[in-house]
């Protein structure tokens, strides 16, 4: 089984090869006409081709080209409607030849639509019908039949990727972009969004330094936070975390002779509400803590509580 798969690896980075090899500068005019589209990229294929090019609009789309996937066979049946002409459309079918591309390529002339196609045969009526043709011909499918398409839809695809990655390159595309089009992903968690909108707010568990050591931990439990706030949210005094109370027991077991005020930190470390997830996050893992107050640390306020675990 093994060494099938290296079969199909090795077959597959070869035609990768080839195709890369084959590059020219119908490439580089394909790029440059997308830059100076002033529509969005429109991507059209059918079975595996139209699986590959959902991702490649994907790709594009979350990478600064404007794009989105379009069926052959519902834009000849009333999706048309959703392509404008300013509009530019990547049309995909390895043999040049497929019916429900071809169908829709009168429209597309008439629409004043340009038509970027990625097929295996230069000489196709598809790739002849192009303003750019990028040719994606193989050595040969890593299927043993050579009928599943295998070495062809992962050089259509990385096609598509060369597109997407030449155009965020050229956009100069950066972090912030992409965390942009990403607010749910752990970049954009990062770069976006700020402690006030993922800390926790009620019920902080404030306690009183004067407060009995059996006050304290049915406090810290109720909290569910590992620790509790001593002071109240306008002016806080200090914290208790779990690791304080049990190095406090293992140096006195005597639970009468233990006293907030004595085992609690003084100082706290406070980070402003405004600040990103990404800042906080990093001033917890330099301070080695997984929960941190935020507020006020001029006036020593609390607005509520960030923990990394729960991020």
């Amino acid at each position: 089984m093994k060494e099938i798969a290296r079969k199909v690896f090795n077959i597959e980075i070869e035609s990768l090869k080839y195709v890369a090899a084959s590059l020219n500068d119908d490439f580089t005019r394909a790029v440059e006409a997308i830059l100076e589209s002033k529509g969005k990229l429109i991507v059209a294929g059918v079975g595996k081709s139209g699986l590959i090019g959902r991702k490649i609009a994907a790709t594009l789309a979350s990478t600064g080209t404007p794009s989105f996937f379009l069926h052959p066979g519902e834009a000849f049946h009333g999706d048309l409607g959703m392509v404008e002409p300013n509009d530019m459309v990547i049309l995909i079918s390895y043999s040049g030849e497929t019916d429900e591309v071809l169908k829709i390529i009168p429209f597309l002339k008439w629409n004043n639509n340009r038509i970027i196609s990625i097929t295996g045969n230069p000489n196709s009526t598809i790739a002849k019908n192009s303003d750019h043709h990028l040719n994606v011909c193989i050595t040969r499918e890593a299927c043993p039949l050579e009928l599943a398409p295998t070495s062809s839809t992962t050089a259509t695809l990385v096609m598509g990727d060369a597109l997407a990655m030449a155009l965020m390159e050229t956009r100069q595309f950066q972090h912030e972009d992409f965390a942009r089009f990403h607010p749910g992903g752990s970049l954009g968690r990062k770069l976006l969004v700020k402690v006030k909108d993922l800390m926790r707010r009620d019920n902080l568990p404030f306690i009183d330094k004067n407060a009995s050591f059996t006050e304290l931990l049915l406090r810290m439990s109720e909290g569910k936070l590992g620790l509790v706030i001593v002071g109240r949210a306008e002016l806080v005094e200090g914290v208790v975390t779990d690791g304080d109370l049990r190095r406090a027991l293992l140096h006195n077991p005597d639970t009468s002779q233990l006293h907030i005020h004595d085992m609690m930190t003084t100082h706290p470390v406070i980070v402003d509400p405004e600040e990103y997830i990404s800042q906080a996050e990093n001033l917890m893992i330099e301070k080695k803590i997984a929960t941190i107050l935020v507020g006020s640390v001029g006036h020593k306020t609390v607005e509520g509580v960030y923990q990394i675990y729960n991020s």
